[in-house]
């Protein structure tokens, strides 16, 4: 592949980092360019807009900023409103749109063009957001938060899309301490899987906002992280308990043994775009991939990370895999571990 460019937030500002083709990036890695400087705290999120022109970042120090890709440049003033650290930031499928979440208990949508907040916050009821996602079609956005409850929400109008995605029939819904970790739509939009802290997932008809049949239960230890297959045949799910699972979507049932080799939590999966490929991040400070119809790990584990790896997402094109954690974020050259 060639350079690739890797993301690193180090002291509060962002790096972009000379990758090269090699399979086994290390922190030792070029630096291209000066540190995309400006945040005073952690940057928690970063994401490209769908075109890979803009990268935006989201900080403890409450702000977002947009950044140019090529230039390294930031694009016009931060993006602020947040009264606390913004945890989570999404563009919407068209780019137009950036949602971002807070421990203020609000997701805030922002035009990316202008930079200006577009309507009223959508505001949580009940604690922080832990998760934004947008459906295929960008017309509804989902959010994860405390109390079992995934909400859904008109991202025209701000307004929240009928009652929130809980069970009736569950108890446990009514306890703040079990959480909503993560949401993700189907590709067709019409499921959203839900991971939680009760170590299940759950599957929802987002037209009825019904359970669609039993939660996924086999894991030993809290649900991080949730992501469907680009054909939406196959969900994997991402644990504390080390070990990562695929699901048939339509049956229910495992696909397989678990996916074993992380030493320590996993926090976060992506497919890649011809689904063949997983990406794994673990508090192991490692990041892993894995054949799909295998199961098998493909080469050695990606090193670099210092500290925990908290997230990954392939590129569009799928030869480019980004990884943050508590330290960093860099971009891996994956073409020859594939």
């Amino acid at each position: 592949m060639g350079v690739v460019a890797a993301l690193v937030g180090l002291g509060g500002g962002v790096a972009l980092t000379l990758a090269s083709g090699s399979s086994t990036p290390s922190a030792s890695d070029q630096q291209v360019g000066a540190p995309l400087t400006g945040h005073t705290d952690e940057v928690a999120s970063v994401a490209f807009s769908p075109d890979g022109r803009t990268l935006a970042t989201a900080s403890y120090d409450r702000t977002v900023r947009l950044w140019d890709v090529a230039s390294h440049q930031q694009v016009g003033a931060p993006l602020t409103g947040h009264t606390q650290s913004v945890i989570s930031v999404a563009f919407s499928p068209d780019g137009r749109t950036l949602a971002t979440a807070s421990n203020d208990r609000t997701v805030r949508l922002w035009d990316v063009a202008s930079h200006q907040q577009v309507g009223q916050p959508l505001k949580s009821p009940t604690d922080v957001v832990n998760s934004v996602a947008f459906s295929p079609d960008g017309r509804t956005l989902a959010t994860a938060s405390l109390y079992q409850t995934a909400r859904l929400w008109d991202v025209a109008s701000h307004q929240q899309v009928g009652q929130p995605l809980t069970n009736p029939n569950d108890t446990i819904i009514t306890s703040p301490t079990y959480v909503v970790n993560s949401v993700a739509f189907s590709p067709d939009g019409r499921t959203l899987a839900t991971a939680s802290n009760d170590r299940t997932v759950r599957l929802w008809d987002v037209a009825s906002h019904q359970q669609v049949g039993q939660p996924l239960t086999g894991h030993t230890d809290e649900v991080a992280s949730v992501a469907f297959s680009p054909d939406g045949r196959t969900l994997a799910t991402a644990s504390n308990d080390r070990t990562v699972r695929l699901w048939d979507v339509a049956s229910h049932q495992q696909v397989g043994q678990p996916l074993t080799g992380h030493t320590d939590a996993v926090n976060s999966v992506a497919f890649s775009p011809d689904g063949r490929t997983l990406a794994t991040a673990s508090n192991d400070r490692t990041v892993r991939l894995w054949d799909v119809p295998s199961h098998q790990q493909v080469g050695a584990p990606l090193t670099g990370h210092t500290h925990m790896v908290w997230s990954v997402a392939f590129s569009p094109d799928g030869r480019t895999l980004a990884s943050g954690g508590f330290d960093t974020a860099m971009l891996w050259d994956v073409t020859s571990r594939r």
